[in-house]
């Protein structure tokens, strides 16, 4: 599937790397098999598991635990907010909670549009400029600093009327 769809993608990779070493390519090729859909489905983690000679276990392991990769469907758009120490103490729990409740949904949750899916993360290196947030979406990621509720509706209904 990947390996037949991006076979050039997948050998330049590759080539990166040892052969002793192809494990080190797992990160690429979940990028390269999350471009399409937005999340890496158990085909894609078992077929780059077998292209690293690694388990597919090690493989959804990745994907657990990085924020940029996810293993289900969910919005086109995901706002990922900061939630840190640091960020909290500039007031990110209570952005976060607002935030939410005028999109309709729980930190975790998409809005009905299946736009958005707004979530918290940790540690997105902008602790002064915080409430921050990352946006993932087809078009790579873009940060956003210094935010209040109503820019993060402003941002988000011009994403709406874009769409």
């Amino acid at each position: 599937m990947l390996a037949d769809k991006y076979p050039d993608e997948v050998k330049n990779i590759l080539a990166k790397y040892p052969p002793e070493c192809k494990q080190s390519a797992v990160m690429p090729l979940l990028h390269l098999a999350q471009l399409e859909k937005g999340f890496v489905d158990r085909h894609a983690m078992r077929e780059i598991a077998e292209i690293c000679s690694i388990t597919e276990t090690d493989v959804a392991e990745i994907v657990g635990f990085y924020t940029l990769y996810h293993d289900k469907p969910e919005g086109r758009l995901r706002i990922q907010v900061c939630n840190d120490i640091s960020c909290a103490l500039r007031g990110v729990d209570e952005f976060l909670a607002q935030l939410c409740d005028r999109l309709g949904i729980q930190p975790g949750g998409t809005t009905a549009d299946g736009l958005v899916t707004v979530e918290a993360v940790m540690c997105l290196a902008a602790c002064d400029k915080a409430p921050m947030f990352q946006v993932q979406g087809p078009d790579g990621i873009a940060y956003h600093e210094n935010m209040t509720v109503d820019k993060t509706m402003e941002f988000v209904e011009a994403l709406r009327k874009a769409k």
